[in-house]
Order: C-alpha cells, then structure tokens, then sequence
C-alpha cells in the first residue's frame, strides 16, 4: 500500500494530465532492446494495436471485467477482414511461376500455365523464412482463384515485395512500385472498376517482380472487409503519465478504477537490470462506488513479438518456474542472428508472459483473434497451455475476487530471451545478464518476481531524482523531453561482453541504416550516460577502439560502425567519416575523464588516440569533401561546424595529455587548438554570425560542436562566439524549432538542445528548447521520438526510435559539472 501511494503522488508531481493532451508522439510501454520494444502510438492506449518501433503491430491487449461486464483497457484488435486469397501469414498457399520472360498474354484469365512450375510462398531467400528460392532477377507469377459471387463490396491488394513489382489482376494492371516493402505487408485499396472487373468462377492474379539488388521477396494476395463485429465497451481512461521507467494508465471501468502501470526497470547503477529484458505490468483495482465488485483481468499477448513477420510458425508450451505460472513462444525454425537490418523484429529466442501461480491466476493459448471470447464468453473456447501455429495469444487471466475500496495489486511479467544477442567479429555473444551462459531466463523471472516491489520502489525513487534533477536544470519542458528520451535511448542497445571480459553496450542505428556501434550515434547520445553511467559510454566506444588496435581497421581515423545490427564483424557503412569520427571518440574520452576525475581511459587507448589526434591536427581544421554527420543534403567541403569539431577534439586531447603528465604534448596540442579557434573565428566570420561554410557568407549553421568546449571548460573559444551565435539563432527560429542550416528547414533536435546549452540565458534557453516540446505533442507522426523532423509543420523528416535523444541530457551534464 505505501508503494502504492508514493506511485501516485510521484504521478502527480510528474505528468498530471488528463487523457485527452498529448504528452509523447508514441508512448513507450515495453522497452529493452532494439529487438525487444512495444510501444502504444496513441493518446488513449485502448485505440490502437500496440506496435513494435518499427510500426509493425505487436499486439498487448487488456480485458477488465466487472460484475461480468467485459471493459477493453489496452490495445485494439487488428483490423479485421476476409481473406479472398490468403497470404502466407494466413494459410499456406502455392504460386505458378517462371525465371524466364513469358509469352505476351501470361497474365491472363485463359493463358495456359502448364509449362510453368508450382511451390510454395513465399518466394524470397530460404535464410529469411521464404519458402521458395528466389535467386534470378525477375519473376512472373500467378495465382488462379474462383469466386462463387464477385460482388464484393470493396477489396484490398495485400503485398509484401522486394523490389519492383507489377501486379495484374484478371489482365489488368492494378498496381505497380518503384522499390521495396520492407519485412511488412502493404495495403493497397483497390478502385471500383478493378471490382467490377471480377469474374464469376475463375480469376487469377498475376505478379512480375524484378530483385535489383540485396534480398528479394514475394508475397501477395487480396482482402475484402469482414462482416462488422460489435466492439467491446472501452475503459473510460482518465489520465496517462510518464516518468523515466514507467508508462502508468488511469481508468474508470463501471464501478471500478484500474490503474495499469508499464516498468521497464532500465536502472542504469544496475547493469543486470539494463540487460534482464523483463518488464512488469502492475494491475491496481478498487471500487469506485463503495459497493463491491467482481473483478477479473485478461492480458493477452501476440506471439507477434517473437517473429519478423507474421506467417512464421511459432511453438507455444508451457515453461516450468518456482511459484510462477509461465507460457513461453517461438519460432518452429529459430535461426538465429540469421540476418541483419534496419526494419527488423526478432524471429529467434522465446517470449515469456508469467505471473505468479495460485487460484487467482490461469494461463492458455489461443489464436489471438479468438482470444478475447475466451475469456468474455469462456465456455465458447477449449484451452491450451500448448500450440503450434502463426498469430495466437499467450493470454493470462487474474481473478480479483470481490472488490471493494481497499485496492487489491497483481502483476504480469512480459519478458525476452534472444539466447543469443549479437555477434562481434565472429563470436556470438550471450546478453550480459546471462554472459558464461550458465543462467537459466525461467530462474531470472523468479528472481525478478521475488524482487518485484523492492525493484518498483527503486524505479519510483529514480524516476522522482531525475525528475528533479532535470527540472533544476532547464525547467518543465526540458524536463518532460528527457524523461521521454530516457528508456528510448536505452534502449535502442544491447549490453553484452566482448570475448576478452570488455563491456559492450551496442547501439543499433533504428530507422536510418540499421548499423551497429555508430560512432556518431554514440556521440549525441553520450550526455545521458555520462550522467548516470560512464560505464556504458565505456561500452559503446570499446568495440570501435578494439577494432583499430586489433589491427581489423587499418585508417589513421577511427571508423564509423561495425557492422549491422546484429552483426558486429566490420564496417558496412558505404563511406567513412574520417573528421566526424575521428574528432567524437577524443571528445567523449575527454568527457569520460572530466566526468570521472581521472584519464586511465585515455590511457588504455592513448596510441590509438595519438593516431586519430594527428589526423585531426592535418585534416581537421579545413575540411575536405568529406561525409558528416549532418549532410543530409549532401557532402559539404569547408564545413565551419566540423571544423569546431576537430579543434574542440584537439583541445581534448591536450588537456588528456596534460592529466596523463605529457605536459609537453598537452601544450602543443592546446596552443594548436587554441590558434585555430582564432583563425577559425576570421574565416567563419559573416558579420552578426558564423557561417556555415569557409567560403559562403551567405550561409549560416547550428555550432553545436561548441558545446563541449564550455562543458569540459577547454576556454579554447571566447564567450563571445557562443553570444554572437544565440543571438543569430534566435532570429530564426521557426514554429517548431531552429533550423540545422541555412540550406533547409529541417533539423535535429538533439542538436537544438546542445546549441541551448551555450546560453547562460534562462529565457534564450527556453526560446530554444520549448519549440521541441511543441513538436513532441504535436507532430502528426506517432511514431517513438524522431530526432529529424521539420521545423514548419512538425513533421518527421525520417529517423524514429533512436538513442540520440539521450543528447537531450547535455544541460544536465553542464549543469552536473559546471553548476555554479
């Protein structure tokens, strides 16, 4: 009960607010890892499927019934319809096909396909799921189906294909694409005239696909509507707050209240805990009316979250724990690591849904859309703790018993074993709370559930310090940015150790390129680490440093990835960043030595940095045309903010040489510094600002890079740079936000909150910084925080999910090392 009040005054404190504002683009309710994260992508959690980060539905779904009147409280069900011609995510199927081109009329009703060969779809790489091999570049298919009435009401073109494709139906052509769908399904809508071209009897739809480069996939087919269902009466929710580890939901069910709390113990003092992919889901019941109430609870969860699409089989059983009742799902082929990308979910390890067993609990599988009757008509369903197939529920039901106005608390436990994580340089490696692989993830749940309030109250206790630490430092929205940007951030990483005992704290560049250990990702996101952890910033740069000093990387400059998540065997990125790169990993040594008083880090690596040092002193100040981080609108030659980099980096490393007593080197590099910050202040020169490059004074751009230079007090640059730039900038604010550069409208918000923290100007801080939070509860992208989104309307450029907001901590950092 005292958890229980402390949980509500911290609420209140944080995020009072009613259902109806917005307070994030998508609310975080699982999140642990790049594979393991569900999110709710709308203001009432009850309106929409819950999704994985990437968008591809992940279904969490909430039942309350009272005096046996059935309330939805999380999640909705998918979009019903009625297959026409089913997918392979729906039933298994077969195309007629051929590799070579065919006679004209291939795509009509009366061609004669008896030439052709059969199998089944779909068609792709084996590695992937496909059913059929697809290794020519073209393919034509066909898929002949009869109608006893054409007559449909509407009909939607079902398609996931890689890469150009054409489809035809009955001869016709109804659809044709330039590109890809990525590992989902796309919807098309089909226009009358295609309807009225639908036959009594035979039909056939016909596809021609080309693969013009990587992976190649087919899978289609047609849906019409499905008779409507009478939904369920919906929960009323009346408030919704976040704080750093913790989503909470308040609803009003007939005569009871629910309160539904999400925790993601993501305590970054407790590396266990930042790896033990367990989350809790608390139920919190009471009776609103003083009159008792017969409660029960549904929580169903897709086995969705255990495959990368949604026609791959998966195995359903029951898991044996001390004191817990288990269901654990995955794949039937569970090929692990056995691809790597961007717009990917896990489809290896098994998904866990336990809760404490007892008679006030019971668990059963069933296909997910059969679910929900089970419990709201439960003698309508036989149930089973075992099953094999695509789309069923783990469901699990809590029987409250009779409720009156003393609240009464049980919970569920959502959790994630991979097995086995990612790879690094050809060596699987297990995630960090199971690294020598001699724990068992059955065990982890009893422990987490024998622990369960101990770790709540820490969650609680966090989650009010850094409210209060953050608020201190920039005010309320400031605040409410970082606390939106805390578990995100986290969690687009995996924590694992290198083969030599080295912690690794691998970042996956979500929805921009799907790298593993971006260096200038790492970059951005490193205040929020520096802060709580330096530890896991350690973890984030030692793989970039072990790839030079194991002789892998042989450049005078570090590199910019290593690999694709999950797979850390090298660079795939297409093109270096030898500035950009270089000057990060100096200054976040640097940062890691203000921060922990000592440079021991800097001396593990000083060769390596020596190396990188030189480069920048040659090829930093001026530089060439090189890729950077913000050249989204193309390589930039002269770039006056990278230069900033390079010298701030150079700064750095003299003041690591001075701590290290190379009191000779320390003064090179710092008077080099320095005499380039003065020749840099002439040539950016452009009157009342900075420009954005050497050789445009029409040009102007965010010198965020300047930051560090007023963080890790380097006095490389006068005061009177930043004060020249604030003041420039604030004449160009737009109504979300300050553009990156003078070429576009667009920007990063990561950046803005670095530029902020230039100022000592409380009101020039907010000017600053509040355009983020409008964009924030906003944008008509609900989509896991987009550090890339358009200054004028709000909206997303590109980018979601992304570790970068942990940027947002940079005035928390200044003010941690720095506060006056």
């Amino acid at each position: 009960m005292k958890r229980i009040l402390m949980t509500l005054g911290l609420s209140a404190m944080l995020w009072n607010t009613s259902a109806q504002e917005r307070i994030a683009p998508s609310y975080p309710l699982i999140t642990h890892d790049p594979y393991f994260s569900v999110w709710s992508a709308t203001d009432q959690v009850n309106s929409s499927v819950t999704k994985h980060w990437t968008g591809t539905e992940q279904s969490l779904t909430g039942i309350i019934k009272v005096d046996g009147v059935p309330y939805s409280f999380l999640g909705a069900a998918s979009k019903p319809y009625t297959n026409v011609l089913a997918t392979s995510d729906d039933a298994d199927y077969q195309f007629s096909y051929t590799e070579s081109a065919p006679a004209a009329n291939w795509k009509s009703i009366d061609f004669n396909a008896s030439g052709w060969k059969t199998a089944g779809a779909p068609f792709g790489d084996l590695r992937n799921g496909a059913k059929t091999a697809w290794t020519t570049k073209e393919l034509w298919v066909r898929r002949t189906f009869e109608l006893k009435d054409p007559a449909l009401k509407d009909l939607t073109l079902k398609l996931n294909h890689d890469d150009n494709v054409e489809v035809f139906l009955n001869g016709d052509l109804i659809y044709s694409f330039i590109g890809w769908t990525s590992n989902r399904f796309s919807y098309i809508p089909l226009k009358d005239a295609v309807l009225k071209n639908l036959k009594k009897g035979k039909n056939v739809l016909a596809v021609h696909i080309k693969n013009t480069i990587g992976d190649a996939w087919l899978d289609a087919g047609l849906i019409s509507s499905a008779p409507a269902v009478k939904p369920l009466a919906q929960a009323s929710q009346k408030k919704v707050d976040i704080t750093a580890t913790q989503t909470r939901y308040e609803f009003k069910a007939g005569g009871v209240d629910l309160l539904l709390t999400f925790t993601s113990p993501l305590l970054m003092d407790d590396l266990n805990m930042i790896s033990r992919p367990i989350s809790y889901l608390t139920y919190r019941v009471k009776s609103n009316d003083q009159k008792p109430h017969q409660v029960a609870i549904l929580f169903n969860a897709s086995t969705n979250l255990a495959v990368n699409t949604g026609g791959q089989k998966v195995k359903v059983s029951k898991a044996n724990a001390k004191g817990l009742s288990v269901l654990k799902a995955g794949t039937v082929d569970q090929k692990i690591m056995s691809r790597a990308g961007d717009d990917l979910r896990i489809d290896w390890g098994y998904l866990y849904v336990a809760t404490p067993a007892g008679a006030s609990s019971v668990q059963y599988v069933l296909p997910l859309k059969d679910a929900v009757d089970a419990f709201v008509k439960p003698d309508q369903a036989a149930k089973s703790t075992s099953a094999i197939g695509t789309k069923l529920s783990l469901s699990t039901e809590l029987s409250f018993g009779q409720v009156g106005s003393t609240p009464k608390d049980q919970y569920v436990m959502l959790g994630y074993d991979d097995l086995e994580s990612v790879q690094f340089f050809g060596k699987n490696l297990k995630a960090y709370w199971n690294t020598d692989g001699d724990k068992t993830f059955e065990n982890e749940l009893v422990i987490a559930a024998d622990s369960y309030k101990q770790l709540l109250k820490r969650c609680d206790e966090f989650d009010a310090s850094m409210y209060k630490s953050v608020l201190d430092a920039g005010g309320e929205k400031y605040a409410k940015l970082c606390v939106l940007a805390y578990r995100q951030a986290i969690s687009a990483h995996k924590l694992v150790k290198s083969p030599d005992g080295k912690l690794l704290f691998l970042s996956k560049e979500n929805f921009s390129n799907g790298s593993i250990n971006t260096v200038d990702i790492t970059y951005p996101s490193a205040p929020l680490f520096l802060v709580y952890n330096p530890e896991l910033l350690k973890g984030m740069m030692n793989g970039i440093f072990y790839y030079s000093e194991s002789g892998r990387w042989k450049k005078p400059y570090a590199a910019h990835d290593i690999g694709t998540y999950p797979l850390g065997n090298g660079q795939t990125y297409g093109e270096d960043m030898p500035v950009e790169e270089s000057g990060n990993m100096i200054i976040l040594t640097a940062a890691l030595a203000k921060v922990e008083g000592n440079a021991e880090y800097a001396k593990r690596h000083w060769e390596t940095l020596s190396i990188w040092a030189d480069y920048l002193s040659i090829e930093g100040f001026d530089p060439a045309n090189q890729l950077c981080t913000d050249d989204f609108a193309g390589h930039l030659a002269r770039n006056a903010n990278l230069s900033v980099k390079a010298i701030v980096a150079l700064g750095s490393y003299g003041m690591l040489a001075e701590q290290l007593g190379k009191m000779e080197i320390a003064a090179k590099y710092k008077n080099m510094a320095k005499e380039m910050a003065q020749k840099w202040m002439q040539m950016a020169d452009a009157g009342d600002h900075y420009a954005l490059t050497f050789d445009n004074k029409d040009s102007w751009s965010q010198k965020y890079n300047l930051v560090w230079d007023k963080v890790l007090k380097l006095d490389i640059f006068p005061k009177a740079v930043y004060d020249k730039e604030i003041k420039f900038y604030l004449k160009q604010q737009k109504a979300y936000g300050l553009p990156l550069d003078s070429r576009r409208t667009y920007t990063k918000s990561d950046w803005i909150i670095w530029t902020a923290t230039l100022t000592d100007n409380k009101a020039d801080f907010d000017q600053l910084v509040n355009p983020i939070y409008k964009f924030a509860v906003e944008t008509t992208d609900r989509v896991p925080m987009s550090d890339w989104h358009e200054t004028t309307d709000g909206k997303q450029v590109g980018f979601q999910a992304r570790s970068v907001v942990g940027g947002y901590s940079m005035k928390l950092l200044d003010d941690k090392l720095n506060k006056r």
